[in-house]
């Protein structure tokens, strides 16, 4: 397939479409509107559902019940809006279908602005809803990445029946880029569809899908389900890309945009013969900490860069359990850092440094 120039919000809903999403439910808050507004014409098109809710709350209901029929279904928000479905994806956890959801990041808290951001860390990576569980969750940092991760994001769904959310911001879902879309695959018959899902008991017996248990011991034994299958998603789909790191003595932790912008820092620190690299997590849960803890043994300082007021580093603290100091530099509110601004802030980690032994 070519290459073609993709807005990141059309890319994912695009690729969304040709992953055999069935089923959409949204309402449009900036910046991923564009996403809904594509899905609007495509899926109608396909023969294909597509609702615009009267919210956010209402949407993912809507894809909660969808997932209960064993589609494959998704929504899309941004920050406040994915605050409002909070409640839905908790239910949706309970009840152990596979769902996909899109978060474009913007800044916060509150209404706050369309600017992009990454203060939905801790909302997504952290559980958001009550209980005990854990989404997968994915952060491209490219509009490739987005599609990749999007399409991936439906399988991960359904091999492990539970929320997988791709966490972006957005910067990377105004972007424009070259990308290339996946082929098409068909949207699977209702004889297809899973053993558990709710397509109609004639000749069967009822299925059941519920996040009801009112005995507490029934309640304790589907959370201990619940957390044996995240000790497999850990051991399984841990993802992260390394960039310069096999002689760094500065070690950059960043994720999505804010990992891109910190790529281009690496490059002018080195040229100034700034021994530094990058680790950039792709799964944000399940998060590298094997990696990180790596890096702490190898490294003599790690710069943690976000788009926040620092949510991401509380995981590198946990996986380098002091072993090595940690620095931060982070823009709040939609301000994203310039490469220059990372680069001055190697420089302070690098000058800090005690010479070598």
């Amino acid at each position: 397939m070519a290459r073609e120039l993709l807005k990141g919000n059309v890319a994912f809903a695009e690729a969304a479409v040709r992953a055999g999403c069935e089923a959409y439910f949204g309402y449009p808050i900036t910046p991923q509107t564009e996403a809904l507004e594509h899905m609007a014409k495509r899926m109608p098109e396909l023969g294909r559902v597509f609702i615009q809710a009267e919210s956010e709350v209402a949407a993912i209901n809507m894809v909660y019940g969808a997932a209960c029929a064993g589609v494959r279904v998704m929504s899309s928000s941004s920050s406040p809006g994915v605050s409002l479905m909070m409640e839905g994806l908790s239910y949706i956890a309970g009840s152990e279908v596979p769902v996909v959801l899109v978060d474009i990041m913007r800044g916060g808290p509150g209404l706050g602005n369309i600017a992009p951001s990454q203060g939905d860390y801790n909302q997504i990576v952290k559980g958001g809803g009550h209980g005990d569980y854990r989404p997968i969750v994915l952060a491209p940092a490219t509009v490739q990445e987005l599609i990749d991760l999007t399409v991936e994001a439906f399988d991960l769904a359904e091999k492990y029946l539970g929320i997988v959310i791709v966490l972006a911001d957005g910067n990377l879902g105004q972007m424009m880029e070259p990308a290339e879309l996946p082929p098409m695959q068909p949207v699977r018959k209702v004889g297809e569809r899973p053993a558990w899902a709710l397509t109609g008991a004639r000749g069967r017996r009822p299925n059941v899908v519920s996040s009801i248990y009112i005995d507490p011991v029934q309640e304790e034994i589907f959370n201990r389900k619940l957390m044996d299958k995240r000790v497999i998603i850990e051991a399984n789909e841990v993802r992260y890309r390394d960039m310069l790191l096999e002689d760094a003595e500065i070690a950059i932790v960043a994720f999505g945009t804010a990992g891109r912008v910190a790529q281009s820092a690496v490059k002018a620190a080195r040229e100034e013969g700034i021994r530094v690299g990058l680790m950039r997590p792709i799964s944000l849960y399940p998060y590298p900490y094997a990696r990180v803890a790596d890096l702490a043994g190898q490294v003599r300082a790690i710069l943690v860069v976000e788009m926040n007021g620092g949510q991401m580093i509380e995981d590198v603290r946990l996986a380098t359990q002091g072993k090595v100091p940690i620095s931060f530099y982070g823009r709040m509110g939609g301000m994203v850092p310039l490469p220059d601004e990372v680069l001055d802030a190697i420089r302070k980690v690098h000058a800090g440094l005690t010479p070598a032994a």
